[in-house]
């Protein structure tokens, strides 16, 4: 994902001989695992139910049928 400015990436953990991580680094990569988690869980979600097997739409059609499925499964999951 180098030189993609869209990605964010979480701060790497100190060497030994480094100080810690300031506690708004740990702040950010708390947040940067719990989002990251969603997302994986979606993605599991979508592939347990096939729904990406036998896509055979045009590129445009696949992201936005995966767009899609994503926000009801956010609907879902928020109530």
């Amino acid at each position: 994902y180098q030189g993609n400015p869209e990605v964010i990436m979480p701060y790497r953990k100190p060497r030994k001989d480094q100080p810690p991580l300031p506690q708004w680094k740990q702040d950010l990569n708390t947040v940067h695992k719990s989002i990251r988690a969603r997302v994986e869980h979606a993605l599991a979600h979508m592939k347990s139910w096939n729904i990406l097997r036998n896509c055979r739409r045009k590129r445009d059609g696949v992201w936005h049928a995966t767009r899609g499925i994503a926000q009801m499964r956010n609907l879902a999951m928020t109530g």
